[in-house]
């Protein structure tokens, strides 16, 4: 982007960063109430023995699985960012209830999440999704050598098998993360997880929270053996895996990732990327954390509920460098799985690569009178940007 971060803060109206407990209060009651009517609902389902039974069943676990995702959300970017009250603690204790509930260990959660908005799209720093660099392939030669027959070998799946990885990502990729580190930080050594206080992930003043983190999955995972096996697999666990949406705010072939040279916070804000997932559906449980997630990196500490006052302001200032995606969730999902599979070890501005070894933007530099210029290209821009600049040098 052009502009500068002033520029940005200045074009959205105070107001829209101050807390309303009363409305955030309402908010935590209408979801978890929601919850516990759906709840009650799974409770009247007499088994599965008719197509009608399976349908309600299959109804509980989308809604629940939608509640699940917004109570996640108010755990999260609400409490954990201090968002919902102006008390830390209460922000804290509410993130904690509702993030246990969820089995969400919070504390360790929230401070990896905050490391995360330091340092949002930087390849050294940043703690999720981080982009795997080409080393990675030991399968995989080096750009200048590497062959159409190279990529296939390492890259090619079948549709089925790729469908199937996928829904594990989307499914259990979060544990997966929690537990060893997938797609997170390479600066943490083998074993790194959110769960040993000890762990790099955390300095010495929160291991503590750590600990607490750890008791509140234990007293969940005790209520959860009192409720008995069969209402942990129907009513909690299926819902539980049936939406993780946070892989798509950040993984996109054509958003860029950087390294230490070209990095700022005001760049790694604005490679994110909103997306209207689930339309209004998406808005009333998820709190806007999709529609809104551009304005969420610029203004942490501002109310998810007035991110569209927020989301509008900057669009007004950051115009063509504001990220907008309308493509539906679910083929979304599988574009950016199967085209954002590696980045370049070299070069402090890189995109994503797809199994043939193709971004879809890269960098393009070219004199424009004395300087040096850098533009973001699409393939079939370059001839356009190279002509502008011919005409700026003139």
């Amino acid at each position: 982007p052009t502009v500068t971060f002033k520029e940005i803060h200045d074009a959205v109206p105070k107001h829209l960063l101050r807390r309303r407990p009363l409305t955030s209060t309402l908010y935590i009651l209408r979801d978890l109430s929601i919850s516990l009517l759906l709840y009650k609902f799974a409770s009247l389902i007499p088994g599965t023995e008719s197509l009608l039974k399976s349908g309600m069943w299959g109804a509980y676990w989308w809604l629940q699985g939608l509640m699940n995702a917004g109570i996640f959300c108010l755990g999260r970017h609400d409490a954990g960012h201090g968002t919902l009250y102006d008390n830390v603690v209460l922000n804290n204790i509410i993130g904690f209830i509702l993030h246990s509930y969820l089995f969400v260990p919070y504390f360790a959660w929230r401070a990896t999440h905050h490391t995360h908005h330091k340092a949002t799209s930087s390849i050294e720093r940043d703690e999720n999704y981080v982009p795997y660099p080409r080393f990675t392939f030991p399968g995989l030669p080096d750009q200048k050598t590497a062959t159409a027959a190279d990529y296939s070998e390492v890259f090619e799946e079948t549709p089925l098998y790729t469908l199937l990885h996928m829904l594990v990502m989307q499914g259990f990729g979060w544990w997966i993360y929690l537990t060893r580190n997938a797609m997170g930080s390479a600066a943490y050594p083998k074993g790194t997880n959110h769960f040993s206080p000890s762990s790099p992930l955390f300095k010495p003043s929160q291991r503590k929270y750590i600990i607490l983190s750890n008791l509140g999955l234990c007293i969940t995972a005790t209520v959860l053996g009192f409720l008995g096996r069969d209402f942990f697999l129907w009513c909690y666990f299926i819902p539980y895996v049936v939406i993780m949406f946070t892989y798509l705010h950040h993984s996109d072939p054509t958003i860029p990732h950087y390294r230490k040279k070209e990095w700022t916070f005001l760049r790694g804000a604005a490679a994110t990327v909103d997306r209207p997932l689930l339309g209004w559906i998406g808005r009333f449980f998820f709190h806007n954390i999709s529609h809104d997630h551009v304005a969420h990196h610029f203004f942490i500490g501002a109310p998810f509920y007035n991110g569209p006052e927020i989301t509008k302001a900057i669009k007004s200032v950051l115009k063509e460098d504001y990220n907008y995606d309308s493509t539906p969730a679910f083929y979304a999902l599988y574009r950016s799985f199967t085209q954002c599979l590696f980045i370049e070890d070299e070069g402090d501005i890189v995109f994503y690569k797809n199994k043939h070894g193709v971004a879809a933007r890269r960098v393009q530099e070219f004199k424009v009178g004395e300087g040096l210029d850098k533009k973001l290209l699409d393939p079939g821009v370059e001839g356009e940007l190279v002509e502008s600049a011919k005409r700026q040098a003139m």
